[in-house]
């Protein structure tokens, strides 16, 4: 019987902080005045926490972002939670990737871009969340041209 316990125990525990893949879709709004602002895709996911306190928790992940126009970023990087007021929750996060350009309108200055996320989100009864992020893409200066580019995302996550 003990045994039994240990893993009802363990699973519930793993269950209360699941992976996640995230869905999201939003407007992209480009910051030089002949870039193209469209509508944009998001899919993500995130990783088991590897750290957790009270009301904290961090992790790693991965996204890939996609416009109309087929501006694509794909990145990994650092997620960081923190959870308050029952089921609100505030996420943030740093992902450097490689970013290629659709058209040259929506050139950001160079192949690497580090996109950062701030959302807010609420937990379902069901464990999987809804959210809403801003993020932000850009080349850290690290090139002679940075832009950027913002964009505002509506995210289902779904928790397994």
């Amino acid at each position: 019987m003990k045994p039994l316990v240990i893993l009802a125990f363990a699973l519930a525990a793993t269950s209360a902080h699941a992976q996640s893949i995230i869905f999201g879709a939003g407007y992209a709004d480009y910051s030089h005045s002949d870039g193209d602002d469209q509508a944009i895709f998001s899919l993500e996911y995130q990783h088991r926490p590897f750290h957790e306190a009270t009301r904290f928790s961090a992790t790693w992940g991965g996204a890939l972002s996609v416009d109309t126009d087929g501006d694509t970023h794909i990145g990994a990087g650092l997620i960081g939670v923190y959870s308050f007021a029952d089921r609100w929750f505030i996420e943030g996060s740093v992902m450097p990737g490689y970013y290629s350009e659709g058209s040259d309108q929506n050139d950001l200055g160079g192949s690497f871009q580090i996109r950062s996320l701030l959302g807010l989100g609420y937990t379902l009864e069901s464990g999987n969340k809804l959210s809403v992020a801003i993020t932000h893409k850009s080349n850290a200066s690290t090139q002679g041209d940075n832009p950027g580019v913002n964009s505002l995302l509506l995210r289902y996550h779904y928790s397994f």
